[in-house]
């Protein structure tokens, strides 16, 4: 018999999510990836019955993305050694392959390629018009790397506006998109922003800086400067847990 896959569940109750909700969520993060999936309710059932003893890539990217967790910290017997059918059409079950490159160690790079999964700093700089007022705003983010892409959430208890940030890098070059649910009993009242950054890898591989541009309230375009700082390779629980707080300003 299955053994029921309760950290999951846990989860996904955690970020006050229905079945249904969840599977939406997933979908969404596969399409902003580039990498459509066909998650459903029934699927969410059978990844925590149990019935289903690992996701496909498609998926644990996308899972990861929605849930801000590593694979491995998701209750899931093992973790896919599989290649991404071209296709992308996510079916349910795992597709092997005979030349799989073997996952590197917990926050050691592949042959290669650095891996920058961890714990990081995200600090960003912008001016509030209505305050005519510089600010900052931080967050402690999980960032999981996969092949080339980058996936980072924001901590739950590192700040309460929620962020997201999906880039691809290019050797010392990360690019793609970010979004920040304000906080709704905050100055900007649970509004959404989202926009583009770039940044630059720097030789070490222990910090990110660069820029980002987003709208503002008058739809007028903005930027700042943006970074984010290496912590921890480390994406265990304890380590989740001692980072789960405010940035110290």
């Amino acid at each position: 018999m299955a053994t029921p896959n309760s950290t999951l569940r846990a989860v996904r109750l955690g970020l006050l999510m229905s079945l249904d909700d969840f599977a939406r969520a997933i979908r969404d993060a596969g399409t902003r990836a580039g990498q459509p999936n066909e998650a459903n309710k029934r699927l969410i059932q059978r990844w925590e019955s149990g019935a289903t003893a690992a996701p496909r890539p498609v998926y644990a990217r996308a899972l990861e993305s929605v849930t801000g967790l590593p694979i491995e910290s998701l209750g899931f017997n093992s973790v896919p050694v599989a290649r991404i059918s071209g296709d992308g059409n996510g079916g349910h079950d795992m597709e092997p392959t005979a030349s799989v490159v073997p996952a590197a160690p917990q926050g050691e790079p592949q042959p290669g390629r650095r891996n920058h999964s961890g714990v990081w700093l995200s600090r960003y700089e912008y001016f509030s018009s209505g305050r005519d007022s510089a600010f900052v705003g931080q967050h402690y983010v999980v960032l999981l790397q996969h092949g080339n892409r980058l996936t980072a959430r924001s901590l739950p208890g590192s700040s309460d506006s929620p962020l997201t940030m999906d880039l691809e890098i290019d050797g010392h070059v990360a690019t793609g998109t970010w979004t920040e649910q304000t906080a709704t009993d905050g100055y900007y009242r649970g509004a959404r922003y989202h926009g583009a950054i770039q940044l630059l890898v720097e030789p070490t591989g222990r910090r990110m800086t660069g820029k980002w541009v987003g709208f503002g309230k008058e739809f007028d375009v903005n930027t700042g400067p943006w970074q984010l700082v290496f912590q921890d390779a480390s994406t265990n629980k304890a380590t989740l847990a001692a980072y789960n707080k405010r940035p110290e300003a």
